[in-house]
């Protein structure tokens, strides 16, 4: 019976914060996608404004494109912020042993948040790739030299790395033309060209991020390391922002305890005497928790954002391993995944980071908190 018990409480926890994910995410989704497509649309003498993002996606997808890839994000953040506060909970119960009250300190908070946010990371990373790049597709104007439908013949070697792609023939007829000078008697100079994965698009470029977005095309052609691509700055990202959002919020859940805890009579020995707070109360510390994690974090995010946004096919990849390519930048940005090329860019659409990140965090709590107060009242 205890065992039963023990089950269904944990059923009704796990749909209660499944749902309250979902809801939160659903809520805040069209403020992740302008962010996201300002960060991979902006350079560093170029910035794409709100009002010319929603319009490019209104125009190319229609408002219908702010949600593209929710069902991803979705996933991911059931996946990664139960793991974020599953892990988070394991390494504060070994802070909390042994000690007479149930007391975790802001230091431990913030030790256990970057430990769990890096899980997270690993955890979410899949996902985040996808999202990013039905985002982007949303907002890009898909056009091509060749329609799909006039079915034109591809080499076999991009028929396997990339199915149902149509090289941009035009350019591809053009490089072939700058070779004609040269003493050849191939029979069909265009085919042998294409046999060249390098030469999939007819230009020498690896394809754009709207002919890569689903995971098959994205292993054929990147292979399974690209799912994971901005492991660097993603672990940097969700590191800083679990242990900020968690210690910061356990710093405001104690001052708002010794606040309800001034005048009472006998004063309380330990915290689980005072009277617990409001959900409101905790949902609102979660919610400014969440902006101050994601003000501090955002550099992070914008990298990952951009490296994800990079089409790398397999060869390119093995061929930086064999010539031993080195990363780029500092010492600090290597370590970091941080392009020296994206310096300026850094903070790029942090407003609405902040925001979707308190919103979520208050709606994820608040909606948490609720649903568990029905469910086991309803019970």
């Amino acid at each position: 019976m205890d065992e039963l018990l023990q089950n269904y409480l944990f059923a009704t926890h796990a749909i209660a914060a499944s749902g309250s994910m979902v809801f939160g995410t659903a809520l805040t989704y069209p403020l992740d996608t302008i962010k996201s497509l300002i960060q991979v649309g902006s350079g560093s003498h170029k910035q794409l404004t709100t009002s010319q993002v929603i319009n490019r996606v209104r125009v190319l997808s229609g408002y219908s494109g702010l949600y593209s890839g929710f069902e991803w994000l979705a996933w991911g953040r059931i996946f990664g912020m139960g793991a974020r506060f599953g892990i988070y909970e394991v390494l504060t119960a070994f802070c909390k042993d042994g000690r007479e009250d149930n007391f975790v300190y802001v230091s431990e908070a913030l030790m256990a948040g970057m430990a769990a946010g890096a899980v997270e990371s690993l955890t979410s990373s899949p996902f985040e790739l996808l999202k990013l790049r039905a985002q982007v597709t949303s907002a890009s104007r898909i056009s091509r030299a060749t329609p799909v439908t006039e079915n034109k013949p591809v080499g076999p070697v991009i028929g396997r790395l990339l199915r149902g792609y149509t090289p941009d023939m035009k350019a591809l007829n053009h490089y072939v033309g700058m070779l004609s000078i040269l003493n050849s008697k191939h029979p069909n100079m265009v085919g042998a060209i294409q046999e060249y994965p390098w030469m999939m698009t007819g230009s020498g470029r690896p394809p754009s991020v709207y002919d890569v977005q689903r995971p098959s095309e994205i292993i054929s052609l990147e292979g399974w390391g690209a799912l994971w691509r901005g492991l660097r700055s993603g672990v940097a990202r969700d590191s800083v922002f679990g242990g900020i959002f968690f210690s910061t919020w356990q710093f405001l859940h104690q001052a708002m305890l010794d606040w309800k805890a001034v005048g009472m009579d006998p004063p309380p020995r330990y915290y689980e005497e005072i009277v617990p707070l409001s959900p409101l109360a905790v949902s609102l510390a979660a919610g400014l928790s969440g902006s101050v994690a994601a003000a501090a974090s955002h550099s992070f995010d914008t990298a990952k954002s951009r490296s994800q946004c990079i089409v790398l096919p397999k060869f390119i990849s093995m061929e930086r391993k064999l010539l031993k390519w080195k990363i780029p930048g500092k010492r600090f940005e290597r370590i970091t995944g941080i392009h020296p090329a994206d310096r300026k860019i850094l903070f790029r659409g942090i407003w609405f980071r902040m925001a979707r990140s308190g919103i979520a965090s208050f709606v994820i709590v608040g909606s948490y908190y609720l649903s568990i107060t029905y469910l086991f009242h309803s019970n």
